[in-house]
């Protein structure tokens, strides 16, 4: 096969879909190499799998809303009923996560077997390749500081508070499983290439793919939740907390975004290691 070209073998596909797989290509520095039918249709899961997980998302957000509405509006004051209702949304968000996750393998399974030939990345990708170090601890110390918060505020003799609080804390244990296995369905899944340009293109794909899946703006969407409701009781030190907590959130990204290499720069290094 000639050299910058990508695998031309594959599923049908549609032509706006192989358009944008050439400005998806044009993007990352790779504009002499040829759009091919097979990067197209892996691109266009992608895109697909991020706009269900974006609803899934908003799904799960409006069901932990609700359930939250609904715990407040119980004046009896029993809600033992919470617990397990927010633990069903959990564990329905995970496996939709990774019936999702399923979804972009399966459709990278079928393309990969279209190839007469299969390549290896040069060396071994792991989390630190894909994510790197910032962004992994950027996300972890999110995660953290959010449950640290949100422990707090059960120390509170605000019932309000408390009550959100356990909202947040499942909430987050959610978002947190959800987070993992989205990279481990992107450390895992196999390798579709079968040349330098169309291994140039998996390393790109799986970066874009752990780095997406990293952003922590569930966990603010989350947040914002049940402490907008806390606003109308009392302004305490949770409620400042967690304003400090998500403007220093939001620059941390800002920063890590300027600063850290771009998906193409990350591929051409992995490409050239001996």
């Amino acid at each position: 096969m000639p050299e910058g070209t990508l695998p031309t073998v594959g599923p049908p596909m549609r032509p706006a879909d192989l358009d944008r797989a050439g400005t998806w290509l044009a993007g990352h520095g790779l504009g002499d190499v040829r759009p091919t039918p097979l990067l197209a249709t892996r691109l266009a899961v992608r895109r697909r799998t991020r706009l269900a997980a974006s609803v899934l998302l908003a799904a799960f957000i409006m069901a932990v809303a609700l359930t939250y509405v609904g715990g407040m509006a119980d004046g009896s004051g029993n809600r033992r009923w919470l617990p397990l209702v927010l633990t069903a949304l959990v564990v329905g968000l995970v496996l939709a996560q990774w019936s999702l996750d399923c979804w972009v393998r399966r459709v990278d399974r079928r393309a990969g077997a279209t190839l007469p030939r299969r390549a290896a990345h040069p060396v071994r990708l792991g989390w630190r390749t894909v994510l790197g170090w910032p962004r992994a601890a950027f996300a972890a110390a999110t995660f953290a500081g959010a449950m640290a918060l949100a422990i707090g505020a059960l120390t509170l003799d605000d019932s309000t508070a408390r009550y959100a609080a356990v909202i947040l804390l499942i909430g987050l244990c959610g978002l947190a499983v959800g987070i993992v296995v989205q990279l481990r369905h992107v450390l895992t899944h196999p390798v579709v290439a079968d040349d330098e340009a169309s291994l140039t293109a998996d390393v790109i794909m799986r970066v874009e793919d752990a780095r997406v899946g990293a952003v922590p703006t569930s966990v603010w969407s989350v947040w914002s939740l049940p402490v907008v409701s806390v606003f109308s009781t009392a302004f305490g030190w949770w409620n400042a907390a967690w304003i400090v907590f998500i403007v220093l959130s939001v620059i941390a990204q800002a920063l890590i975004e300027a600063r850290t290499a771009r998906t193409a720069m990350v591929a051409r290094h992995v490409m050239s290691a001996p």
